[in-house]
């Protein structure tokens, strides 16, 4: 959206209008309450302009648009012609993160004020406002009162929805057919949960406490917002942490390109069967992905070298876990995938490394992705093998389940691969067409493959 198109112009600028002619009768109309307007506003412009503070700064939320209790209590309490001003300041003065800033000011005010008077006419409809102020004294009506509000908050994320699909199609000139795909469902949550935070921030206005009453739903709900946000950071921090690592072992280590994605994909697939709690699989996802991230600390030649290693080069190769291990071992949200790195050479009969450990002295992660680096590596075609068929894959982990591999996470294995097949890989740009073999003419290795054995770059 730097460059905005014609097409979007008119669809933001037909938004705008829309939103006019919703919010006009507000400005005519002598019964408006401007005291309750002007408040949620400045409430509502607050939580966009908090991102500024300079106490908070980086660590608010970013994007407080997605803060819409105050906007909803505006839904229920005001006309719907009111409703939708309270959304205008705060969104024509927010924080854009990306260029041009105008559009995008204009388009978002104009988006939630259409949103507001959406939700607010249905609760309106629905007897909404009536059922929170019911009886002498005014006292909300629960748990009628629920249901109006909660169709207020699925009208409000269907039109939130429905708007941001058309600017996906007009701005971003995404697909029609995929522009709308999965927006509801994932507005959905998050609206109707700040929904009842909204409600629940309009029946205590309408208490004898009155509004600042109100205020104090707030707090709780933006630090909610603020820890999810501070959450959601941290895991992308992770994530960037991982690709950075995995992409600097495929830069050094052209044969084995994308192999840590797939043995990260396997073995998530074996924790699946296995039962692991989902806390624990995404640690299994990170080991699997970073099991060979001690290979920065191989000299590239060895990684690259055309032909088979002598004994000496191969021993270098073999001290890739215990690099991996040392330059992880500061990440503390790994956890149990450090020791995956280190330990997932180590076989059942004690003759792997880098320790020799043997039986359930090696740990679960470690076991689980054994598994799946040998699995990929024998079905994926490289410059100096040419892949295995997976039922033959299959077969040699069997033959070698109680002696090199775990027999439980073998059979998890063949489980998942049963429901949910696997796509052997071709890496190193090599052609299938020719047997696997790179352009630079490298021989395949001599002798029998072994899942450990015969492949030089796992």
């Amino acid at each position: 959206m730097r460059s905005v198109p014609v097409r979007a112009w008119a669809y933001i600028g037909c938004v705008a209008l829309c939103a006019a002619l919703c919010a006009g009768p507000a400005l005519t109309s002598a019964g408006t309450p401007w005291g309750a307007v002007a408040l949620l506003a400045v409430l509502y412009a607050g939580c966009e302009q908090i991102t500024r503070c300079r106490f908070l700064g980086q660590r608010a939320p970013r994007g407080m648009v997605a803060f819409f209790p105050v906007l909803l209590a505006g839904a229920f309490l005001l006309p719907p012609a009111a409703a939708a001003l309270v959304a205008v300041p705060g969104a024509v003065f927010a924080r854009v993160e990306r260029s041009p800033a105008t559009p995008r000011r204009i388009w978002r005010g104009a988006q939630l004020a259409v949103a507001c008077a959406a939700a607010a006419t249905v609760h309106v409809a629905l007897g909404g406002r009536e059922l929170l102020a019911a009886g002498t004294p005014p006292t909300p009506d629960f748990p009628a009162a629920l249901a109006p509000a909660t169709a207020a908050a699925l009208a409000f994320a269907l039109v939130v929805a429905a708007l941001d699909g058309g600017i996906l199609a007009t701005a971003e000139r995404v697909p029609l057919r995929t522009a709308w795909r999965g927006l509801f469902p994932r507005s959905l949550t998050p609206v109707v949960v700040h929904g009842f935070a909204g409600l629940m921030m309009a029946v205590l206005w309408r208490s004898p406490y009155g509004p600042p009453a109100a205020l104090l739903v707030l707090l709780p709900m933006y630090l909610s917002c603020w820890v999810f946000a501070q959450y959601h950071r941290e895991r992308a921090a992770h994530q960037a942490t991982i690709r950075a690592l995995v992409q600097a072992v495929d830069i050094k280590d052209e044969y084995t390109r994308g192999h840590s994605e797939r043995v990260g994909e396997a073995s998530v697939l074996i924790a699946r069967e296995l039962g692991m709690a989902d806390e624990r699989v995404e640690v299994l996802r990170f080991a699997g992905i970073l099991h060979d991230v001690g290979k920065l600390g191989v000299p590239t030649r060895l990684l690259r070298k055309d032909g088979p290693l002598t004994p000496e080069e191969r021993r270098i190769i073999e001290l890739h876990p215990e690099y991996g291990h040392e330059m992880v071992r500061g990440i503390s949200f790994l956890g149990e995938a450090r020791a995956a790195i280190l330990h997932h050479h180590e076989r059942l009969d004690g003759s792997g490394y880098p320790y020799g450990l043997a039986g359930r002295q090696i740990p679960e992660f470690a076991r689980v992705v054994a598994v799946a680096d040998a699995f990929d590596a024998m079905t994926s075609t490289r410059s100096y093998s040419r892949g295995r068929p997976v039922a033959d894959a299959l077969t040699e982990l069997k033959r070698c389940a109680g002696r090199q591999f775990d027999p439980q996470m073998v059979r998890a294995l063949v489980r998942a691969l049963d429901r949910h097949g696997w796509r052997p890989a071709v890496t190193a740009d090599s052609p299938e067409g020719e047997g696997g073999r790179h352009r630079r003419n490298v021989p395949p290795p001599r002798g029998p493959r072994s899942p450990v054995a015969g492949d030089r770059a796992r």
